[in-house]
């Protein structure tokens, strides 16, 4: 079963992944690639190069893109997961207070540089709740986006070493990186509704283990392995 998949859920599937196949006999061939964006190795990009896949597993508003593309059957979808985004600080620094939108502002204004990824909460904070702020032209010139998985990192790897002050992501994907800190949550009025979902690709030619696979992750059996991945699981009824 080749499966597709972007890196905010892949901390939960790499667990749910081999349970999947103990329980079924079925063996998942895994391709990674952000959810976004026109780099290589991005799943809108894959797909329409012709890359095949059973299942997809991405944030929700692509998976809906790309369905209303073509790639994926939009019949099939179902949201695993919600998320929300994140910073980190290197460890030992100190953490600052985001928790409310002035303070978050003024967090953002004083950064000697602010690493995103290249994919959905990248895109976020870029492209809207900078402009949001009031801030997108003194953000420019000192943010960075990171490429993620395969032949990236996550951003908070960058903050451990040094090379970004503070970073931002996907708190599933912040976590368990090593010499970093999790700050907290971005302030819940700019949080953007993000979730994960899977989708059968219509190159699909394992139909029926693509469902499966998508019953087995949607299950109540695999909704404490999601959220200790950091995400809000979305069990199907």
């Amino acid at each position: 079963v080749h499966v597709m998949i972007s890196a905010g859920f892949f901390g939960a599937y790499a667990e749910l992944a081999p349970a999947f196949e103990r329980a079924t006999g079925h063996h998942l061939v895994t391709t990674r690639g952000p959810s976004v964006g026109d780099s290589p190795e991005s799943i809108p990009t894959r797909l329409a190069r012709g890359e095949t896949a059973d299942v997809v597993i991405l944030d929700d508003t692509s998976a809906v893109e790309l369905g209303r593309r073509g790639p994926v059957r939009p019949d099939t979808k179902v949201e695993f997961a919600r998320s929300q985004i994140g910073m980190v600080a290197r460890e030992g620094t100190p953490t600052p207070d985001i928790s409310s939108v002035n303070g978050f502002r003024d967090v953002l204004l004083a950064a000697t540089s602010v690493a995103v990824s290249d994919s959905t909460s990248g895109a976020c904070l870029t492209q809207t709740l900078f402009s949001r702020l009031g801030i997108a032209e003194q953000m420019a010139s000192k943010s960075r986006k990171v490429r993620g998985p395969p032949s990236g990192e996550p951003v908070a790897a960058l903050v451990a070493r040094g090379e970004a002050q503070i970073g931002f992501q996907q708190v599933s994907e912040l976590l368990h990186v090593p010499g970093v800190t999790l700050v907290g949550l971005i302030p819940t009025e700019l949080q953007p509704r993000v979730g994960y979902s899977g989708v059968v690709a219509v190159t699909a030619k394992e139909m029926d283990a693509a469902l499966a696979l998508i019953r087995f992750i949607a299950s109540p059996a695999a909704a404490a392995t999601i959220a200790n991945a950091g995400l809000a699981p979305v069990v199907a009824p």
